[in-house]
């Protein structure tokens, strides 16, 4: 079905003062030019009292985009989307909507222009769905007329959240994500052109928050409007939105594209935290893993290994508090790339080809300078020869090896030298005989810290 979906601009002919008759006013000023921002907050500044919770703060979007607010609890997130909707005033600063000052509007003009899907949406009477979707329509009613245009406008809220089929049920019978889409059709039945959210995928399952940023996203795309969104969620944010503003104790400290707004620094500072920040190997987009205080397992160690459990080895042993060095490994694995981002030193070598002489000799100091070497499974012959000799060595294994895995520690030779040329470095999988440590997908930072630890301790034969 095509539907006959108005502009979202059509709302600014409404920005100015309340008519008796319901209809929609030509805007009176017209200031907005295609070249200025859909929302713009001009260093708004707001305080509770003696409280200042947002300071001098300027944010701008345009049509066509989604912007996602993050930053921790009691950052200034909800107080300053208050602003925005015109439920706030600002202290200084100012908030425009197409042009036109939020504060200087009346309650309906300013909900012609901004709608709002709050946190909570909870309703205090059970009305039918479809009457909670119309009371959207709410700032076109006149005193004395009705909307004429209120039928149209709900059925294409409805069909577009996928709520039609709730149209005549209680909202108290819905579920907390079906509730959700119910708030947000209500919304969408404003037809403003700007749209602020409040936290909303808060307390959803995960299929229903990626439905509900699916939705925004793809209003903003098809319908041209400027959405503003609070999401406590980073890795979602930054699948979804265009850009991220990260807020913290009122400020904004960085506003930009996901891949240069989250990073470890700016994590640090926002949310006092360290992080690993990784692209997520499905969608692309920064993934965040928040990183437990450094423990005092205060040695430095080797890893050998490639792939997502190498990854997951060094994360862990930085978690310990171990200087950790790794390699050699191919530019773009994901295990280099966690290295860097954790601050471990990495060396790097193509894939797929012998490694060099200078590459060699550098693996080799950085395994002499280590108090342990820890060795990931699956390991090719040519890597795991490089510690031909080397005490302690610890192996973590994966795969069936791993099963009856129980954090045991090796410390026998090294497997045999490669063959000859043919034997490249292609991550294929070795036949060693070292004792396994715990299982890399089930390591933590107390299991393989504990193997270093053991074996640093007490280094044990092959027979052990």
């Amino acid at each position: 079905m095509t539907l006959d979906l108005p502009s979202p601009l059509d709302a600014l002919d409404a920005s100015a003062g309340d008519d008796a008759a319901g209809t929609r006013p030509a805007a009176e000023t017209g200031r907005r030019t295609d070249d200025d921002p859909l929302l713009e907050v001009d260093d708004v500044s707001l305080s509770y009292g003696d409280l200042s919770v947002v300071s001098d703060v300027s944010l701008s979007v345009e049509p066509g985009e989604f912007v996602g607010l993050v930053g921790p609890n009691g950052a200034g997130k909800t107080t300053l989307l208050g602003a925005i909707n015109g439920v706030l005033a600002p202290e200084t600063g100012a908030v425009r909507v197409g042009g036109e000052r939020v504060a200087d509007l009346s309650s309906r003009a300013a909900s012609r222009l901004v709608a709002t899907v709050p946190q909570d949406t909870t309703v205090a009477f059970d009305f039918s769905v479809a009457d909670i979707v119309e009371m959207g329509r709410t700032p076109y009613h006149g005193r004395f007329t009705g909307d004429p245009d209120a039928a149209a406008a709900v059925d294409r809220a409805l069909e577009r959240t996928e709520t039609e089929r709730f149209r005549d049920r209680p909202v108290g019978s819905l579920s907390g994500g079906e509730r959700q889409r119910v708030v947000l059709a209500r919304a969408l039945a404003q037809e403003t052109p700007a749209l602020v959210l409040d936290e909303p995928t808060a307390s959803l399952d995960v299929n229903h928050q990626v439905r509900t940023l699916e939705l925004v996203a793809d209003l903003v795309d098809d319908e041209g409007k400027a959405a503003l969104a609070a999401i406590h969620d980073l890795d979602l944010a930054a699948r979804f939105c265009d850009r991220l503003a990260v807020l913290a104790d009122g400020d904004l400290l960085a506003v930009g594209p996901p891949e240069e707004v989250l990073t470890a620094a700016h994590l640090d500072r926002a949310f006092d935290t360290d992080a690993a920040v990784l692209p997520n190997p499905v969608t692309g987009t920064p993934a965040v893993t928040p990183l437990p205080e450094p423990g005092d397992l205060d040695r430095r160690v080797h890893v050998l290994g490639t792939g997502p459990a190498a990854a997951r080895v060094v994360s862990t042993l930085t978690a310990a508090g171990a200087t950790v060095t790794v390699g050699p490994l191919p530019p773009g694995d994901v295990a280099a790339e966690g290295a860097r981002e954790l601050g471990a030193s990495v060396t790097t070598a193509p894939a797929f080809a012998a490694i060099d002489a200078e590459t060699e000799a550098a693996v080799r100091e950085r395994v002499a300078a280590a108090d342990a070497v820890v060795l990931v499974d699956p390991l090719a012959d040519a890597l795991a020869a490089l510690v031909r000799d080397r005490e302690p060595v610890v192996r973590v294994a994966t795969g069936e090896d791993a099963a009856s895995a129980t954090a045991e520690i090796g410390a026998d030779g090294a497997d045999d030298e490669p063959d000859g040329p043919s034997d490249r470095w292609t991550g294929r999988g070795t036949d060693s005989d070292r004792p396994a440590v715990d299982a890399a997908a089930r390591a933590t930072p107390e299991t393989v810290a504990l193997g270093v630890r053991r074996a640093l301790d007490r280094p044990a034969s092959a027979d052990d």
